[in-house]
């Protein structure tokens, strides 16, 4: 037997469809924690600081600090509720606080995937000011699949304690993380094996990091040369280069069982200017990094010899 529907009915099982087969559709509206729900959450290491906030019904607002980084700030959610494109951020009042004119913060680019928004340090700040302030930082921006406005709100209940916390935690950061220094290269002048004192601040970093991440299994130091000269003098001119900073490594307290310290002399060029050939490199291995398998060559990529 054949069912009739009206329009309203069929636009109401449409809707329910959507839900179904697409979580998070249908749901167009305001998103945020209220007075009774508002928490923030402090992870804390010397590797990074991230202060979680639960949004009910949307996902999570973070605000992230790696060593060797600056704030920044991102909104996660497993379902696409709003259109790629521009949406507007402000830092508003709550419900509670009426009369309170809203501060327009900027645009904001929303996109796919898990963290549809990601903001870089200005506006990070600028949002957890707000919430100092006792602001709701705001995103808005049109519903993906019928352009209904879809509004996430940052609530500042709770917030101040754990923002007090959270700059503890980046005052004892690390001063890198391994993006940073996992592939690193000490330059040298024609003949040199000599240190400079940047060179010797950068050391500094990759051995606070090597004190602190219990992970690295293997430190590859790889010395080189330009081509200038004999290939016998180039290989030990290599080796002196690699030797002076396996020996800073090691005098600063890193393991010797964890260096692997190899020369290449003027084997493994990288440019065509003198210059950038003449250089130690150094790379760190992780527990579970695949092995390298290429050449010793660029910022740490160091197999051979």
């Amino acid at each position: 037997m054949a069912l009739a529907f009206s329009r309203k009915s069929r636009k109401l099982l449409g809707t329910l469809a959507l839900g179904i087969f697409f979580p998070g559709a249908g749901l167009a509206g305001s998103y945020g924690a209220g007075i009774s729900n508002s928490q923030w959450y402090l992870a804390e290491s010397v590797f990074e600081c991230s202060l979680v906030h639960e949004v009910p019904g949307y996902g999570r607002a973070v605000f992230r600090h790696r060593a060797g980084e600056s704030l920044s700030f991102f909104l996660e959610s497993e379902s696409r509720l709003m259109r790629p494109g521009r949406g507007a951020l402000v830092v508003e009042a709550p419900v509670w606080r009426p009369g309170v004119a809203p501060r327009p913060v900027g645009t904001v680019n929303i996109s796919e995937g898990r963290r549809p928004v990601s903001l870089e340090t200005r506006q990070a700040v600028v949002l957890a000011q707000g919430l100092l302030d006792g602001m709701r930082p705001t995103v808005t921006r049109a519903s993906w699949y019928d352009g209904s406005p879809v509004r996430v709100q940052v609530s500042n209940i709770n917030f101040n304690g754990q923002y007090q916390l959270y700059r503890s935690c980046a005052a004892n950061l690390l001063p890198v993380n391994i993006d940073q220094i996992g592939r690193s290269r000490v330059a040298f002048a024609s003949g040199s094996r000599n240190l400079s004192e940047a060179d010797m601040n950068m050391l500094d970093d990759i051995v606070a990091y090597l004190m602190a991440d219990t992970t690295v299994e293997r430190v590859f130091v790889d010395g080189h040369s330009d081509s200038v000269g004999s290939r016998i003098d180039n290989r030990a001119l290599s080796e002196d280069r690699a030797n002076v900073v396996a020996d800073y490594l090691k005098n600063r307290g890193v393991d010797p069982d964890l260096i692997t310290v190899r020369a290449h002399g003027d084997q493994y060029p990288v440019s065509r200017r003198a210059a950038e050939n003449r250089r130690t490199t150094i790379r760190l291995q992780r527990e579970g990094d695949r092995p390298e398998l290429q050449q010793a060559n660029g910022y740490g990529g160091a197999s051979a010899g």
